[in-house]
């Protein structure tokens, strides 16, 4: 990026006005993989942001649809924003994913920023989404992993019953040093690239949080870009085992699914692909370390769930 374009961007996003000039300074990097159909959604949400990126890398890996030339009619004017032409790939995998984000990351490697964000393109916020989330940054200088919880149609997680420490990777974003600590993600090819990166930060002693005061729009249902709903959940349970989900938080986690519709079906799919996992003693991508952390984790959140509950009680 040369100097011009760094000050064209600079400038832009001056633009938002000088009550945000105590926010960290962040940069967007957004693999996309045939994505036409949602893409231009997330594209006008980025650009309507009252804070917007000091860059903002969009990776098309390997899309063989319109998703290039949709990127392409927001850029002319927006130095700010690049695209990035991966080579077309035959296998379908989350490894992949990584691998696309990293040939973005390395295109912001040499700007001044404080915050990285991984952003799907499948997703849509309002205008005001990263502004929030950057004062939560500015206000915490313990937090590495941030978010917020993200709605499908009418349907979005529970946290009363879900942990807010875990980030959804339809929109993680992470303080630079942690994502540093880390190492970036991890090329998985079975998935939980999102789930790792944020066990890990924790292991790392970085605070990580959903914040539920703003929601993200997932235009795509989650797990099923290649399978169906009951695949999708199978292979969610099957999974839990390989990521070193304890036993007895996957029958808790499966007996609160079966309170959901449809009533029984997906706590016993999950259940089922955990349980098929143990039987073929599926290998895990993870360290022992890995589990042992989340595991111990894990046990506390259950142990303070039913203190809570017991004392709800008498």
């Amino acid at each position: 990026m040369g100097d011009f374009e760094m000050s064209v961007a600079m400038t832009e996003a001056a633009q938002t006005g000088s009550d945000n000039a105590g926010l960290c300074r962040y940069v967007l990097i957004t693999p996309a993989r045939n994505e036409e159909t949602f893409i231009r959604q997330t594209i006008e949400s980025v650009i309507a942001q009252t804070v917007l990126p000091i860059k903002w890398v969009i990776v098309s890996d390997g899309s063989t649809d319109r998703t290039d030339d949709i990127v392409k009619e927001y850029i002319a004017n927006r130095k700010w924003i690049e695209l990035v032409r991966m080579p077309e790939r035959i296998e379908r995998h989350f490894a992949g994913k990584v691998h696309a984000f990293n040939a973005g990351y390395e295109r912001v490697q040499d700007l001044d920023y404080d915050i990285v964000g991984s952003l799907d393109a499948d997703i849509s916020f309002d205008s005001a989404y990263f502004e929030y989330l950057l004062g939560q940054f500015a206000n915490d200088a313990a937090l590495g992993v941030a978010g917020t919880p993200f709605r499908e149609g009418t349907t979005q997680y529970d946290y009363r019953f879900s942990r807010k420490e875990h980030v959804s990777g339809a929109c993680q974003l992470f303080r630079r040093e942690c994502f540093q600590a880390i190492g970036g993600y991890v090329p998985i090819k079975a998935g939980a690239i999102d789930l790792t990166a944020v066990v890990t930060a924790r292991m790392k002693g970085w605070k990580t949080e959903t914040f539920t005061d703003k929601v993200c729009l997932h235009h795509r249902k989650m797990g099923t870009a290649k399978a169906n709903i009951v695949c999708a959940t199978f292979k969610s349970g099957f999974g839990d085992y390989q990521m070193g989900v304890h036993p007895l938080w996957q029958l808790c986690r499966s007996l609160y699914q079966m309170t959901r519709r449809p009533l029984f079906i997906s706590g016993l799919l999950l259940m089922a692909g955990y349980l098929w996992a143990v039987l073929k003693q599926s290998p895990k991508p993870v360290s022992t370390e890995f589990i042992n952390f989340r595991r111990k984790e894990q046990m506390q959140w259950l142990k303070s769930y039913f203190k809570n509950c017991f004392n709800l009680l008498v």
